[in-house]
């Protein structure tokens, strides 16, 4: 089984110095490594070449973000198995041995995820992906050990092996077939819950996505775009409606996306309360490319059969902001 990491780069030398090192020590024999160069302007590249000669490059002609850029350059790279691996992320040993070990006994895994924790605070869940992703019935996202900004501290509880809705692309091992059977990412989406509507694609055609927490990797996160950052409001709010249009049968993605565009003018108007305009202005924005690109969205949507049960709680929103549960487990036990 050949395993191919390929790491995505825009402008990232100094992440690339830092983290690339545990790579390298903890997959040597393992997996072949590529950075692929989304058309940087710093000196990534001269830096691989200098201290890194036996890693390959492969250089996109462009900056098209985390989908395009992943799709552009895993049509060069020849595997069995990719691993999507971020340039912030510092693996820990023996990382690959319980996923190879994994997609040999399961046949039925075509995504698996690792254990994502924080690289600052390393006994506590990351922001991305955590120990697993999920969606509740109106499509947003949550994580366990992670619902919206509530992380979970790691006490073992979910050192466990799990079918998941959906996995983080900071660490995402996938079947290369798989990968290109759905056509990879979707470019429209640019970056962010691309790997969400990944997933939910796959799962609408029949695929299985698993979380391994035997494996385990440190994510800095933020390093592109922050949490608080507004375009990163604005991607996350555009690229949620994309999915639900994309993934659900017609009536009931359009029931949802009525009741979505309230629950976003409630979020807008939250923003404005605290002040902070210019996210109330990205949903705004968001909203607009959605309805620009809505026909286009439309045209996307998958031919399988849609899943129907592809949530496991109602509202994300209502258990966390009115009933205040903050932690996975109860979430779920509620």
């Amino acid at each position: 089984m050949k395993i191919a990491i390929v790491i995505l780069n825009w402008n990232g030398e100094v992440l690339l110095e830092r983290y690339l090192p545990s790579v390298v020590k903890y997959s040597e024999g393992l997996a072949d490594i590529y950075v692929a160069d989304n058309a940087s302007t710093d000196g990534s590249v001269e830096f691989l070449k200098q201290h890194y000669p036996n890693i390959q490059i492969v250089q996109n002609s462009a900056n098209g973000g985390f989908a395009k850029g992943y799709n552009d350059a895993l049509r060069k790279v020849q595997a069995d198995i990719y691993c999507l691996l971020n340039s912030d992320v510092e693996v820990s040993k023996d990382w690959l041995t319980p996923v190879i070990e994994f997609f040999i006994e399961r046949s039925d895994a075509a995504i698996v995820q690792p254990k994502i924790l924080d690289l600052l605070k390393r006994d506590y869940f990351e922001y991305a992906g955590a120990a697993g992703g999920f969606i509740d019935q109106l499509g947003y996202p949550f994580c366990r050990g992670r619902i919206f900004q509530s992380l979970e501290k790691d006490q073992g509880q979910y050192d466990d092996v799990r079918e998941i809705f959906w996995a983080t692309g900071a660490c995402m091992f996938v079947r290369s077939k798989v990968y290109w059977k759905l056509e990879g990412f979707d470019p429209d989406y640019f970056a962010h819950q691309e790997e969400v509507d990944f997933c939910w694609r796959a799962k609408n055609q029949g695929y299985k996505v698993f979380y391994l927490g035997a494996s385990k990797v440190y994510h800095l996160g933020g390093s592109t775009l922050s949490n608080m950052n507004p375009r990163k409001t604005y991607l996350n709010f555009r690229n949620s409606l994309f999915s639900i249009t994309k993934n659900l049968p017609r009536r009931k993605a359009l029931c949802i996306i009525a009741v979505r565009l309230l629950l976003d003018g409630i979020a807008a108007m939250r923003f404005v309360i605290q002040f902070r305009f210019k996210h109330c202005w990205a949903i705004l924005r968001a909203h607009l490319s959605f309805y620009r690109k809505f026909r286009g969205m439309y045209k996307k949507r998958e031919k399988a059969k849609f899943i129907l049960k592809y949530y496991i709680v109602k509202s994300i929103v209502w258990s966390y902001f009115v009933n205040g549960i903050k932690n996975f487990n109860i979430l779920v036990k509620d």
